[in-house]
């Protein structure tokens, strides 16, 4: 990939880098922040040490995905970003589809093509001057993953041929472009003018699902969307409920 043809093609006036391996691309932009004079998009071939939510590793191959993590400055502080990966799990939902891949979103910052997992989304965020927030959005985008990582992942894992087949150089411009879009946008209007086209993406709308933390079941009920800050509205046999992200996850219920 070509850092110079990728900011061009995205016309997103967002400086790039492309390097052929490192260990996470969060961890090296978040060194970087307190140095960052612009928002920056950090590419990386191969990532050794990738990152996911609840300090899981994402485990990812050069040729059969794509690793990036894009440092925003925000001019609000951090409790103004609620609802931040649902924003980006919309606008990366958005371009793909723009690329004639369907996806749906598991809430609070997957992707989900065919019922299994397509892209992740981990947002990790440091303070700035002037009550600011850096924050460090990493993605992992599968794209033709080998037997032998599939396996290795232990769950199910979904691809994506018709991105493999793509020049890279235009796929990641064009998830760069809606993200700007995106990210300028959720500044300006907060999760609120996400909501919506969110819930318009919902896999497990109207399912039964439980609410999982650190093995145990906190909550169990049928997922009813998300609110304008991100909760998760849960109707349970207690009424309807708001489930905050943090390291929780999310299951079909049984599962």
């Amino acid at each position: 990939m070509n850092g110079a043809a990728i900011a061009h093609l995205s016309g997103a006036d967002i400086a790039v880098e492309v390097v052929l391996e490192t260990g996470s691309t969060n961890a090296d932009l978040l060194a970087r922040a307190p140095r960052l004079a612009a928002n920056l998009l950090l590419v990386a071939e191969r990532q050794s040490a990738g990152r996911g939510r609840a300090g899981r590793s994402w485990l990812s191959s050069a040729d059969g995905s794509l690793t990036f993590s894009l440092a925003w400055r925000f001019s609000a502080p951090l409790q103004a970003l609620r609802g931040l990966p649902l924003a980006v799990g919309v606008a990366l939902a958005e371009a793909l589809a723009k690329l004639d891949v369907k996806v749906q979103l598991k809430w609070p910052n997957d992707l989900l093509k065919d019922g299994a997992k397509l892209a992740g989304v981990l947002i990790e965020t440091q303070a700035a001057p002037g009550g600011a927030t850096w924050a460090v959005i990493g993605v992992g985008l599968n794209l033709a993953l080998p037997d032998a990582l599939e396996a290795q992942i232990g769950r199910p894992a979904a691809s994506a041929p018709w991105l493999a087949a793509m020049d890279r150089n235009a796929l990641m411009a064009a998830l760069l472009a809606q993200l700007a879009t995106s990210l300028r946008q959720f500044e300006q209007a907060g999760f609120g003018a996400f909501a919506a086209r969110w819930n318009g993406l919902h896999a497990y709308a109207g399912s039964a699902v439980d609410i999982i933390d650190g093995g145990a079941t906190l909550q169990r009920g049928v997922a009813a969307g998300v609110d304008d800050s991100g909760a998760l509205l849960l109707d349970t046999g207690a009424g309807r409920v708001a489930v905050m992200a943090g390291d929780v996850s999310l299951r079909l219920a049984g599962a």
